[in-house]
């Protein structure tokens, strides 16, 4: 932290200023010196320090608060300004002591950290409550250069300037400050030295502070003419401070006589220590050198020259003394030192002499331990040391290996050939050519059918899910050990080395292991020789010198044996070994992963020819029946035939003199139920074409080309959205004369579900481009269905009597955005909801590379207020056409201003308008400016996940005195939102660029 101080401007309006009240402390503090370190630097002659002696304070403060901050809790509530806190600073991610000085916002505080000086901005969730013993003064205090101060006109890069030169002068440098004064804030007004450099003198030279210009103080006379006596009097002490150079008497007065006493005091006290002076010097001021006095010019010079040897062997005096006193403290040290040592050596003899009794003793009980880790170690093996178990892996690999299988080439070779002979059915124009290409189709297709069976066959009795299982048991047992591998190319080289490695660490380890059996044994001998050297039942007993004489050479090479041992089965490996062990694990991983991507491969045309041989049991030489097609169409064609009868029925009794209600009512009921079962015969066509088209996208291309009756082509081009089977006359519509402005729009109901026919009108060459765009969009809604953020597409068929398109879609009605902003204005909650719907919506067209050209309120849908959909557009106009058209929120264009520029449209200009749509709601605002003013970088899928809808907002209670605190943040809002305003203004005129 002592390295973390900023220099800054905005820190000099905190400084205090060299006007206030300065009070003296005669007793303690009036040219005290202290040894400080600059901490921090507030501007050219103030700046903050650290008392060198309270520099284990600062260690201590700093160990206790990063045990206690990170576990204590948040500050709730109000801040007090006089508590001190913990603050996270953002430079090194430590805790210090703070203090809240100002409360910017309801998240960011200003904070300074006491035990330094400096300042920083804070989150609230930085600052945290600390205990009761913390809670005790700064370390480091203010200081003022004194006799300084900063002059008011001066310019922001003269002040920048100073402030970096004084730091270049203290800023984490050992410097004494002669305490002047201390004003009421606590500044302490000090002179500042930094070996012999007056740093006040320095700043001042350079022109970065000026003099303060005080008045004459009361207790200091006007300064007379003196005579020589008096000049000699006046060099015997150091020069008085000038302190009629200030500018307020009164503010850094200095007790009456304090100077004078001091001196006086000092006189006396050069006089009784040596009496080297003949005389007071007093009395020469008064007496000796007075203006009046007689005495000549030479013993003047006389008297001044005994004075100035009697100063210069004063010195001398206190040098050898301070000699002495050094030499005396040194001997001191010095013996002190000895009777440490000898201390020391009788402790280290005792020690000795009490260790060689218990020497035997103490080895034994190590050697028992060490062993018990022996037993265990070997008990439980190190074969992951030495590589064994990346040995068994490649034996694994080595021993089962999954190869290609023998048929799969073949098969491959059979299926290209298939897959050509399908393209070419597939794109041929005519039957008789077509027929040629089915029948060579179905030769091949025979082919095929046996090279799969072989293949499935080959494939049941290789056990590839067994050998899948082993391999992916494997995987994850050596990863669990080894982690990540890491990418390299596949060598033989690797093993290679790898085993030759593998062979010298074993036979290093065999031997080291042998040697610790031979040295056991030795010792388990020399145990059974001595029990005969102390057995006094045996009638023949040893000699001792034979049974004991080597037991320190025996336990010293067990030891040893051992501890070898150990240490190859326990310490950690080389950077080699290591190196060694990681690129063969990388190579058996590396054949692991290929040979499960080989079984992959296998399984996944294995999956293929399953299916395949499944399709082809019941097609085999024939081609899929469009029979039941038929009979359904059939069955349409009589029931609509039915339902057109019963309709002129109706009609003709509605239209009768004297119509009977009973018989109306009984065939409207009949009409509802033959609509019904019209629909429901639609839904099975709809389910018979979707089983078709599977069959021809997958086995059957040539099915469009030989039953072009059925318009098989027509509905896969429409991604299942065209209907033959369905006229605008069998509907009981009702034409919504409100919507209709610019094309026929008529309501119904269909099975219970109220439904809206948009028509369009279509020639020859608009049908197919109506068709393409509506598929476009209906695929990409099939995408995600519910959650597509689209409004869906039910049916799209075309008139037969007349040049029309009808698109049925489910019927919201009074949903769309323009309508439920007028009538009931959706809430924060709601709002946010429903333009994330839109947001997705949008996401989901931009991802489909379908741009929408022409978002505005009237096809955006509030389902229930809870639920946003994008409605479907004009699918008779490309993107351009459907950009053109001018649309409004309120008074501001939808249209983005790179289409004013004559660019064309994108997913930029679909995310202009929907920013504009957001209009109604405050609180998103932050968002609107990103994807109206730098939405370059935004994308829908940007928007779906940003922060206010992923976070509900949450209705804050008005607070009285945080309106009063927070005014000037507020005033700095209304000035944004009137910059806001401005820019929108430019971009309604035009005149608006991506910069604003």
């Amino acid at each position: 932290m002592w390295g973390q101080g900023h220099f800054s401007r905005a820190s000099a309006t905190e400084s205090v200023s060299f006007s206030g009240i300065v009070q003296m402390d005669e007793d303690t503090h009036y040219d005290k010196v202290e040894d400080v370190v600059g901490s921090h630097i507030e501007d050219a002659v103030t700046f903050w320090a650290q008392s060198i002696n309270r520099n284990k304070d600062i260690m201590k403060i700093g160990c206790s608060l990063s045990e206690v901050c990170p576990q204590a809790s948040s500050v709730l509530g109000n801040l007090d300004p006089k508590k001190i806190y913990g603050g996270l600073f953002s430079e090194d991610k430590c805790w210090y002591r703070c203090k809240v000085l100002k409360i910017i916002s309801d998240e960011k505080c200003l904070v300074r950290y006491i035990d330094y000086g400096n300042t920083e901005i804070l989150n609230r969730s930085d600052i945290v409550e600390i205990p009761l013993e913390l809670q005790f003064s700064s370390v480091a205090k203010k200081y003022k250069l004194w006799g300084l101060h900063i002059p008011s006109n001066q310019e922001v890069t003269q002040f920048d300037q100073g402030t970096t030169f004084l730091g270049s002068l203290i800023f984490e440098k050992e410097i004494k400050m002669r305490i002047k004064a201390t004003s009421q804030d606590g500044t302490v007004i000090a002179q500042a030295e930094y070996g012999s450099v007056d740093i006040g003198e320095e700043v001042f030279k350079k022109g970065f502070a000026e003099k303060c210009k005080l008045t004459s103080r009361t207790d200091i006379c006007e300064e007379k003419k003196l005579d020589p006596g008096q000049l000699v009097l006046r060099n015997l002490k150091s020069p008085i401070p000038l302190w009629g150079h200030r500018s307020n008497q009164s503010t850094f007065s200095r007790p009456k006589g304090h100077l004078s006493e001091k001196l006086t005091l000092d006189l006396k006290n050069e006089n009784d220590a040596g009496n080297l002076m003949t005389f007071p010097k007093e009395s020469l001021a008064v007496g000796d050198f007075n203006l009046g006095s007689n005495v000549s010019l030479a013993k003047i010079k006389q008297d001044q020259k005994l004075i100035e040897e009697n100063e210069k062997l004063k010195t001398e005096k206190d040098t050898l003394l301070e000699s002495y006193k050094a030499l005396e403290l040194k001997v001191e040290q010095i013996a002190q030192e000895l009777q440490q040592e000898k201390a020391a050596a009788v402790d280290l003899t005792n020690h000795l002499e009490s260790t060689l009794k218990t020497c035997i003793d103490t080895r034994m009980k190590n050697l028992a331990a060490k062993m018990e880790i022996l037993k265990e170690m070997r008990h439980v093996g190190i074969s992951v040391r030495f590589g064994n178990d990346l040995s068994d892996a490649i034996q694994v690999l080595d021993e089962g290996c999954f190869t290609t299988p023998a048929s799969l080439n073949g098969l491959e070779k059979i299926w290209a050939e298939y897959n050509l002979a399908q393209e070419k059915i597939k794109t041929c124009e005519y039957v008789n050519e077509g027929n040629i290409l089915i029948a060579q189709r179905n030769e091949m297709q025979q082919k095929l059918y046996m090279s799969v069976e072989d293949f499935i066959l080959e494939v049941d009795e290789s056990s590839l899910n067994k050998r899948l299982k082993t391999l992916q048991d494997l995987s994850v047992s050596l990863e669990a050990v080894y982690g990540e591998a890491k990418e390299g190319a596949n060598s033989d080289e690797i093993l290679k080395k790898f085993y030759d490695w593998k062979c010298d660490k074993r036979e290093e380890f065999t031997n080291v292991r042998s040697e610790t059996d031979a040295s056991l044994q030795r010792l388990v001998a020399w145990f059974q020789r001595t029990l005969k050297v102390f057995d006094l039942s045996m009638e023949e007993p040893l000699i001792s010198e034979d049974a004991v004489d080597n037991i320190d050479e025996i336990l010293e090479k067990t030891e040893s044996s051992v501890c070898k041992e150990l240490e190859i089965a326990l310490v950690d490996q080389g950077d080699a070994d290591k190196e060694i062990i990681l690129n063969t694990y990388s190579q058996v991983l590396q054949k692991i992963r290929s040979e499960e991507r080989l079984i992959a491969t296998v399984q996944a045309k294995y999956k293929d020819s399953i299916e395949f041989k499944k399709q082809l049991i019941e097609y085999l030489n024939k081609s899929p029946s469009v029979d039941h097609l038929l009979s359904i169409k059939k069955t349409l064609k009589s029931l609509k035939a039915r339902l057109r009868w019963k309709l002129v029925e109706k009609n003709n009794l509605e239209e009768s003199d004297d119509p009977d209600g009973s018989q109306i009512e009984q065939i409207k009921e009949e009409i509802t139920q033959l609509r019904n079962n019209v629909f429901q015969e639609i839904y099975h066509e709809r389910e018979e074409y979707e089983m078709l088209t599977s069959l021809a996208q997958k086995w059957f291309p040539e099915l469009p080309l030989l039953h072009p009756e059925i318009g098989l082509l027509k509905y896969m081009n429409s991604g299942g959205l065209l209907t033959m089977s369905l006229e605008r006359d069998l509907l009981d519509a009702e034409p919504m004369k409100e919507l209709s402005s610019k094309r026929p729009l008529v309501c119904s109901e269909v099975n219970g579900q109220i439904i809206l026919l948009k028509g369009y009108s279509v020639d020859v060459d608009t049908e197919a481009k109506v068709i393409e765009r509506a598929a476009t969009y209906h695929r990409a809604w099939r995408e995600a269905e519910e959650e597509s953020g689209l409004l869906p597409l039910i049916f799209l068929f075309l008139c037969k009597s007349d040049p029309m398109a009808y698109l049925m879609v489910p019927y919201y009605p009074r949903a769309n955005l323009s309508t439920v902003q007028a009538s009931m204005p959706l809430n924060s909650e709601e709002a946010l909801k429903v333009m994330k719907g839109v947001a997705q919506g949008l996401y989901t067209l931009h991802k489909a590379d379908i741009i929408h050209g022409s978002l505005h309120q009237n096809n955006v849908f509030a389902i229930n207020r809870e639920q946003g959909i994008v409605g479907d557009f004009d699918f008779t106009k490309s993107v351009s056409q459907r950009a053109s058209v001018n649309m409004m929120v309120g008074d501001l264009s939808l249209i983005s201003p790179e289409l004013k520029m004559g660019k064309p449209a994108s997913p930029s200009s679909d995310l202009y308008a929907y920013g504009c749509l957001l209009l109604w709601d405050d609180k998103v605002k932050s968002l609107l400016c990103s994807l109206i003013y730098y939405r370059s970088s935004m994308t829908a899928e940007q928007v779906l996940h940003a922060e206010c809808f992923l976070i509900p907002k949450e209705k804050s209670v008005p607070n009285p005195e945080k309106d009063t605190e927070y005014t000037p943040y507020k005033k700095e809002e209304e000035i944004k939102m009137e910059n806001l305003d401005k820019c929108m203004e430019k971009t309604r005129n035009g005149e608006a660029n991506f910069d604003c």
